[in-house]
């Protein structure tokens, strides 16, 4: 009796790490041509550090479901305010990238956010 308590323990704790259960990202097929330009800014310079269709961090958190949340992984909320001023302007370890991407590559870029 006691070995079905603390495997039933062991099993809630496990799937408390595992994280929200989010939806799968769009397809690469199924992008917009907008979508498109906005994933290559993304791999030109997201990419090295943080994973598009993972929660898991690399040297950044995992992107995956950035929008299906309520919250940003540093706690702010989840819109696109937030995400345009963290990606202009930096936050803790991140870099900015107001003189690294044109207003169009940050509006496509963020339209592929959107599709995480």
């Amino acid at each position: 009796m006691y070995w079905v308590a603390g495997a039933l323990a062991i099993s809630l704790f496990a799937a408390a790490g595992c994280g929200p259960n989010l939806p799968p990202s769009k397809p690469y097929e199924q992008l917009t041509e907008s979508e498109r330009v906005g994933y290559r800014v993304f791999q030109n310079n997201c990419a090295r550090c943080h994973y598009a269709n993972s929660t898991h961090g690399l040297h950044g958190p995992g992107l995956q479901g950035l929008y299906k949340q309520s919250y940003l992984p540093s706690g702010a909320p989840a819109n696109d305010d937030r995400v345009t001023a963290a990606v202009l302007h930096g936050r803790t370890n991140m870099p900015e990238f107001a003189d690294k991407l044109n207003e169009e590559e940050l509006v496509e870029l963020i339209a592929y956010l959107h599709t995480l």
